[in-house]
């Protein structure tokens, strides 16, 4: 799979795919961020949801480089993350 084709699964993924089985990702990441600043007891925002999972993925990427369902996982996390930093929705509607 090359880089475009990697970059066109993560967008099917984030904008078709898993919004029909997870719902709308910021509502997802603001319910997560919830759950885990509460777990926490300190504040976690749903970009830093995004960011965090971004995270989770770039770790299993250096475990398994070949597989490429990290690497597209990743651009997904980052491109919700920032879509969330130039003010995209932070609380669940």
């Amino acid at each position: 799979m090359d880089k475009t084709e990697i970059l066109r699964t993560a967008n099917e993924y984030i904008s078709k795919d898993r919004q029909a089985t997870h719902g709308q990702a910021e509502n997802n990441f603001a319910n997560i961020a919830r759950l885990w600043s509460a777990y926490l007891n300190h504040p976690i925002t749903p970009q830093d949801v995004a960011i965090l999972m971004t995270l989770l993925k770039i770790a299993r990427y250096k475990h398994s480089p070949s597989h490429v369902d990290n690497a597209i996982d990743m651009c997904g996390y980052a491109a919700l993350a920032g879509e969330l930093g130039q003010g995209g929705i932070n609380e669940i509607k």
